[in-house]
């Protein structure tokens, strides 16, 4: 698939912006001018775009800011390091370069270790963090690895360097169309024809998939780093975890990891693409969290 005849997918509510921040260059998009910051940051196999319903319902009351992370949809993708490590620093320094101040921060799926670590190491930086539909190495996540036992196929194979390219180059639309979003969709058309073309236009750039094999490769070896963080620099700030195809497993590994009160909704009838699939009952569960997590003290937000 050519990535130049594909025009990139957009939305009124937002504009398109990059930062050079932390040796790479970050596409992200803004929409909003007032209310407390809100950091988006999706999972695999998405980009900035998994957000494009919610974007403008959280706008009405926030500032929102969406971002590929390194390696994904419109940012950098060149040789480097992938990790969950540099990318919670490029989460800190886009915050930095963009003087928000602190941010709800909203992770789903693959991009769990990134933003814990994010919350974690710069507490300074979140008013609240948010799990959708994700998981945590050492805390549950190696398991889906396991092909053994019912675990996916596609994360080894995206893990392993060079196999991506070798395998799905070409093949970017029917891998995404036709194997990841009808796996785990549960609302019929919620994932548009047009979405995947969105989707398969970044992944099927030179080296597309570099951001998730480097993320892949974290959670398959970080479990003893994440399960040590967890202990060593505990979250601060509230937390809630938003379930949906995955049942209870993000509340569960949150509230692990966490070890204190985490807030939990589960969306029922809903994939694991959440935030694609029913974007009015994702943006009902955020809003009166982030008022209430907005009305805490700073010193019981970031209690040490």
């Amino acid at each position: 698939m050519s990535t130049s005849a594909v025009t990139p997918a957009t939305i009124p509510e937002v504009s398109h912006h990059h930062a050079e921040v932390n040796g790479t260059r970050l596409h992200h998009v803004q929409a909003g001018a007032t209310g407390s910051p809100v950091l988006l940051v999706h999972g695999f196999p998405e980009t900035w775009w998994a957000f494009h319903k919610l974007i403008p319902l959280l706008a009405q009351h926030h500032r929102v800011i969406a971002v590929d992370l390194r390696g994904f949809g419109d940012s950098d993708n060149g040789p480097g390091d992938y990790d969950s490590t540099t990318s919670a620093g490029d989460l800190h320094a886009l915050v930095e370069h963009l003087g928000l101040g602190p941010v709800h921060v909203v992770g789903q799926d693959l991009s769990g270790g990134a933003v814990f670590r994010f919350a974690s190491c710069h507490p300074a930086d979140v008013l609240s963090l948010t799990a959708i539909e994700m998981g945590l190495a050492g805390f549950g996540l190696e398991a889906l690895a396991d092909v053994t036992r019912a675990g996916a196929w596609h994360i080894g194979v995206l893990a392993a360097p060079g196999i991506p390219e070798m395998l799905l180059a070409g093949r970017e639309r029917e891998f995404l169309g036709d194997f990841a979003f009808p796996a785990m969709t549960a609302v019929p058309g919620s994932v548009s024809a047009d979405d995947v073309a969105e989707f398969a236009r970044t992944y099927s750039r030179p080296g597309g998939f570099r951001g998730a094999s480097g993320l892949y490769r974290s959670m398959l070896g970080e479990g003893a780093d994440i399960i040590a963080l967890a202990a060593t620099r505990p979250l601060t700030a509230p937390v809630l975890a938003v379930g949906a195809g995955g049942g209870a497993f993000t509340e569960s590994t949150l509230s692990a990891a966490v070890g204190s009160t985490v807030r939990s909704v589960q969306l029922q009838g809903v994939g694991h693409y959440a935030a694609l699939e029913a974007p009015g009952q994702v943006a009902a569960a955020l809003l009166p969290f982030f008022q209430d997590a907005d009305a805490l003290p700073t010193a019981v937000r970031q209690r040490s």
